[in-house]
């Protein structure tokens, strides 16, 4: 016990307590006080956390660096026998998936339809020949005004094949047409269902009503703005239809 300790008499720690009551007293009801306690608590707060890096860190870059050491290759592993047949069988199981791969690819013309990005790709002998822009399905949803039908406008992904070509395509106005501009549906064999030269001077069936054709709205291409079709420019829509055949592949995705 200290030399203080022993002189203290019971009228001064009573003192001493009074003290701190009228302290605490003080704090808890001077605002501004409070205040700067809070302030100071902060900052002591935030230099901890911010000292806590500068111990962390070489920490951290010994541990990184001692991985990097751990992670040497060992050439001596390249000399074993047993690891030079799994290379060997490895080298093997490639080929052999690379081959496996190229019997899926066609070799007769095809062509590739990217939604995504509208642009298409023609090939011929497994090379590239022509590519360029193209517009697909909108995805936009069609309603009737009773709610009883409704059509999303998207182009079908997946593997196809040419089933027709035309030339000089007459567009057969569907239902979804109709509705689109307000007006009324007629009956199937009415003339106004037939519309001239919007689909371009060729066009390509790939069943159920999808076509590879052209278009009027040549500014729009590489945008999905179409009822699900796929448009062409004049350009490659000619070339596309003269590299075509029937039973030709085409790949959309």
């Amino acid at each position: 016990m200290s030399e203080e300790s022993e002189n203290m008499t019971p009228e001064t720690g009573s003192a001493v307590k009074t003290a701190w009551q009228k302290a605490a007293l003080f704090i808890r009801t001077n605002r501004r006080v409070r205040t700067i306690l809070k302030s100071l608590a902060i900052v002591v707060a935030l230099l901890f956390l911010a000292s806590v890096p500068l111990y962390i860190a070489p920490a951290l870059q010994h541990s990184w660096g001692t991985s990097r050491a751990e992670c040497k290759v060992d050439s001596t592993l390249l000399k074993n026998r047993a690891i030079q047949r799994q290379i060997r069988a490895t080298e093997n199981e490639i080929t052999r998936l690379e081959r496996r791969l190229a019997s899926f690819i066609p070799t007769q013309t095809y062509i590739v339809f990217n939604t995504v990005d509208n642009r298409f790709s023609l090939y011929r002998n497994r090379k590239l020949v022509r590519e360029g822009f193209c517009s697909s399905g909108s995805y936009t949803l069609l309603k009737t005004e009773d709610g009883e039908k409704e059509w999303i406008f998207k182009t079908p992904r997946g593997r196809f094949t040419i089933q027709g070509k035309i030339t000089h395509p007459v567009w057969r106005k569907p239902d979804w047409a109709f509705v689109e501009e307000g007006l009324p549906v007629p009956g199937p064999t009415d003339a106004s269902r037939y519309e001239y030269g919007v689909l371009g001077d060729y066009a390509m069936s790939l069943g159920d009503g999808y076509l590879i054709h052209g278009t009027l709205y040549k500014r729009l291409l590489g945008m999905p703005v179409t009822h699900g079709c796929i448009r062409l420019n004049d350009e490659d829509l000619e070339a596309v239809f003269n590299a075509l055949s029937v039973g030709s592949k085409v790949y959309i995705y």
